[in-house]
């Protein structure tokens, strides 16, 4: 059974989840210390079964999987890179030996942490891996902000709506008409304290009621900075200084 750390800091207050598969007391220890230090929250996982589920249930910014849980470990490692929400989570594995170091990174880790594991080189690992985790939290994080949204569908009228929240991917929008998944339309809006307007090409991923989900199917590279930008400020906002003080020293690592 999955249990939580009791001293982990709540989602508002992370920088990244962490998944991390692991039955050895010692190393949950260790590893659960170095990234309580750098803000990020382990959610810890005994054994490879209930590991497969949360990965089909949670959005992880980052996996540990100690492949002293047993050969099953390889199936944790195959089933992130087919999550739909976690293939591009950084994966870290815990080795004990040259053989499966070797297998690990054939499998698809992003760094291999070996026995016996030290506060140092643990530390050492995580500082290095943290600027990918804090751009994986950033990808999936959707910002909750209210601005009017504009979406165009010629020959129809246009739709004028309210944003619910902006993500890299795409937005939710509070609209007096519904359209269904698959409608190709042009969104526009601009952003908070931004003068340059966005006028994007989106899909309709999903409808409910009177809110639609659109992805975003083509950005120009100069709006997608300027919208990373805009979501990595907002996602250090709401963060407590704490935490916000190492996500800014990291970010764009």
């Amino acid at each position: 059974m999955s249990n939580a750390n009791a001293a982990a800091p709540s989602p508002s207050e992370t920088v990244g989840g962490v998944l991390l598969v692991s039955n050895d007391a010692a190393t949950i220890e260790q590893l659960s210390e170095s990234m309580r230090q750098l803000a990020m929250s382990p959610e810890i996982c005994p054994d490879v079964h209930t590991a497969l589920g949360l990965l089909d249930q949670r959005k992880f910014e980052a996996i540990m999987v100690d492949l002293q849980v047993g050969g099953e470990a390889s199936a944790v490692l195959g089933k992130v890179r087919l999550s739909p929400s976690n293939r591009t989570a950084v994966i870290f594995t815990i080795s004990g030996n040259d053989a499966e170091t070797a297998s690990a990174f054939k499998a698809g880790s992003n760094f291999v942490l070996s026995r016996p594991l030290s506060l140092t080189s643990i530390d050492r690992s995580l500082k290095v891996a943290y600027g990918l985790i804090v751009r994986e939290r950033r990808r999936y994080f959707r910002c909750p902000v209210e601005i009017t949204a504009t979406i165009c569908k010629p020959p129809t009228p246009e739709i004028h709506g309210r944003t619910v929240n902006i993500s890299e991917g795409g937005l939710a929008i509070a609209a007096s008409v519904s359209l269904g998944p698959g409608t190709k339309v042009q969104v526009q809006f601009t952003l908070p304290g931004h003068e340059t307007p966005f006028a994007v090409d989106a899909t309709i991923c999903w409808c409910h009621a009177t809110y639609l989900g659109l992805q975003f199917t083509s950005l120009s590279s100069d709006l997608t900075s300027e919208l990373q930008e805009w979501l990595s400020r907002r996602l250090e906002q709401s963060l407590p200084q704490s935490v916000a003080d190492k996500f800014r020293k990291n970010d764009g690592v």
